[in-house]
């Protein structure tokens, strides 16, 4: 299949078929086309059919939408949507019956490559993760629903967790209460998440992370630091059984942060800093290596060692970014700024991280975002 591109008219033709288009859908079609069987992410597609312009990333799917709509009567051209990243158009060849990606329909590499891309998940090697997504077709595999909410989630891609009907709620609520948490007073968040585990709206492995580990951070920063190491006694039992060893550092490193909090002595600090380095060393996670850096930061910070502490903290904030996990870290700011709240108020530090702090919350959406996110959450948890 072959079509024509009239760029002063916006016209595409082929097989004796002539559509008119829109200005900016016959650039996106001409862009598609002439990079056909590539995969585009809907941020590449603003940069490349909208420069210098600032439309939400909705803009693209709307335009999809229409397109494809338009181009219903010309056979062989197919605007594919590839889960968990963006957009490609494939158009059909002239050898029939030829399938030019057999391997989609193996079930072992399907199972293969989802293996694959949990381990990234596991390492938090995020842009490894986001690769595998782009490549979809090229590799010949298609990311199950779960594996492309996973990607939404890693490019910190809060709107589309709100709007889409792809994924059910439920599957979703997870990811969307952990940027909810992330907005306004810890102490409120607290109450909100004791009702939410109260209530068993998420499905069961990640009901038992919230309360084994997200609590502990929620607490700790609501400056109940007793409940966390309350809580954590529970922690270690569950991630001491089988299927849970990937838990231990991040849990090993949330004790250190908490003891932190909680004004444990030096000795019990250098204690648990020794198992937490040793654990990393046989488990070289990229986004527990950024957030122990991050922790360490923060206990030099506590000592008054401003440069040091700054130093560790922008080497735990640039592995996170070197990761490719973009909520990572939003989440470590999380914890910096609101440390430096209970200890550094009216610290030169303490402004300068607030200013981190509510740039990544900016660049979320999450400012914008707030009061849908608030409103969709608060409905369902107090649903009958």
């Amino acid at each position: 299949m072959h079509l024509e591109l009239n760029g002063s008219e916006y016209k595409v033709s082929a097989g004796g078929l002539t559509i008119e288009l829109l200005p900016k859908e016959f650039a996106l079609l001409q862009f598609l086309y002439r990079n056909r069987g590539r995969t585009f992410s809907r941020e590449q597609l603003l940069d490349k059919v909208w420069p210098m312009e600032y439309p939400v990333e909705r803009t693209v799917d709307d335009h999809i939408y229409r397109l494809r709509k338009k181009l219903r009567g010309l056979s062989g051209i197919d605007i594919k949507t590839i889960r968990g990243f963006g957009y490609s158009l494939a158009v059909s060849g002239s050898l029939e019956g030829v399938v030019m990606n057999p391997a989609t329909n193996d079930p072992e590499l399907r199972d293969t490559m989802r293996e694959v891309f949990m381990k990234f998940h596991v390492y938090g090697q995020g842009n490894s993760m986001l690769t595998l997504a782009r490549q979809q077709d090229i590799l010949g595999y298609e990311l199950d629903p779960h594996s492309s909410m996973v990607v939404h989630f890693v490019q910190g891609d809060v709107e589309w967790l709100i709007q889409t009907d792809e994924i059910p709620l439920k599957d979703r609520l997870f990811y969307l209460n952990l940027f909810y948490f992330f907005i306004g007073d810890p102490k409120v968040k607290v109450e909100y998440a004791e009702r939410l585990i109260e209530r068993k709206l998420l499905n069961s492995p990640e009901q038992l992370e919230l309360e084994i580990l997200t609590m502990l951070d929620l607490y700790t920063l609501a400056g109940q630091p007793e409940k966390a190491l309350e809580r954590l006694k529970r922690s270690y039992q569950v991630i001491t059984g089988p299927g849970y060893e990937n838990f231990v550092p991040v849990t090993m490193i949330t004790e250190l942060f908490i003891r932190l909090v909680a004004g444990a002595g030096e000795e019990e600090l250098e204690r648990l800093d020794g198992e937490v380095s040793r654990i990393l060393r046989d488990k070289p996670f990229l986004r527990e290596i950024g957030g122990y850096k991050v922790v360490k930061g923060l206990w030099k910070l506590r000592h008054a060692q401003w440069a040091e502490g700054g130093k560790l903290i922008n080497e735990g904030l640039q592995v996170l970014d070197m990761s490719g996990f973009v909520p990572l870290r939003l989440y470590a700011l999380y914890r910096v700024y609101h440390f430096c709240r209970m200890f550094l108020n009216g610290n030169a530090l303490y402004r300068k991280y607030e200013r981190l702090f509510t740039a990544e919350l900016e660049a979320f959406g999450l400012i914008r975002l707030e009061q849908p996110l608030e409103e969709m959450l608060l409905r369902l948890l107090e649903a009958p």
